[in-house]
């Protein structure tokens, strides 16, 4: 793998609580233009990866290369502007505002000055970000409820507008925490259907999920973690043969059964 090709680096990351390690020493690197899913037991230390990486938290050790630059010590605003973007696994929309209002939003992040701040909100007669909402949503079909109060919308559909409210930002590095909790099998084809769109321009996407189908059918690699350490990065297709994988989701006792079983064993 050439370094140009890398879009997101993690080198020898640590974060600890009260003295308690949830990350250590990870490492990885994600491509750009790669659909990346970071998976492991509960208690593994994801969301922290993905806290450290937005800035949320700040890593006790390491450095965190964000298309050729360390992030490690910029504050969350400034990784915005550099490229970054989040979900989160409970929606955070504004419920009480329009579908288009809340586009808009994830627009501040490119907010210059106090006249770039206030555009979004209509204080300005600059509709120009306005209709950058809304060409963006048409650009994904959600452009039929553009003027709806996002309360009243399926949650299957609030969850994409929340995708296209970070695409806003215009990232090179999208983190999806679990964006398909709470979803039907159904809402959940269609939205891995929306994600595979989204990558298709160009946005690289490293994504938390627990269920497996959307793993499988979005992400063509996947790293596991198991408590705070990586266990496993390669292809998506391998990871459920990978008996450390195995052992960290089933347990010793079962996993060499499960291993025989997932290779077409006895």
């Amino acid at each position: 793998m050439s370094q140009r090709d890398v879009i997101l680096t993690l080198q020898k990351v640590s974060k600890s609580f009260s003295g308690l390690t949830v990350l250590d020493h990870l490492s990885f690197e994600v491509r750009a233009g790669e659909r990346v899913a970071l998976i492991g037991p509960n208690g593994a230390g994801k969301t922290t990866v993905f806290n450290v990486i937005s800035g949320a938290y700040l890593a006790d050790e390491g450095a965190i290369v964000l298309d050729g630059q360390d992030i490690v010590s910029k504050p969350p605003r400034a990784r915005a502007r550099m490229g970054l973007a989040r979900s989160f696994q409970n929606i955070r929309l504004m419920p009480h505002l329009s579908v288009v209002e809340n586009v808009m939003i994830g627009q501040h992040s490119r907010a210059r000055g106090l006249a770039d701040l206030l555009t979004p909100l209509w204080l300005t007669r600059n509709r120009h970000w306005r209709q950058e909402a809304e060409e963006r949503l048409r650009s994904f079909g959600l452009d039929t409820y553009p003027h709806v109060v996002t309360s009243n919308l399926p949650y299957g559909v609030r969850k994409k507008i929340e995708v296209v409210r970070a695409l806003m930002s215009h990232p090179k590095v999208l983190l999806l925490d679990e964006p398909a909790a709470g979803l039907d099998p159904r809402e959940t084809h269609d939205l891995q259907e929306f994600l595979l769109g989204v990558a298709a321009q160009g946005v690289t996407l490293l994504v938390i999920e627990h269920d497996m189908s959307l793993v499988r059918g979005l992400c063509e690699h996947t790293i596991v973690l198991n408590f705070g350490r990586k266990i496993f990065d390669g292809p998506t297709s391998a990871v459920h043969e990978d008996p450390q994988v195995l052992e960290a989701y089933l347990g010793p006792q079962d996993a060499e059964p499960a291993r025989r079983l997932a290779v077409g064993g006895g």
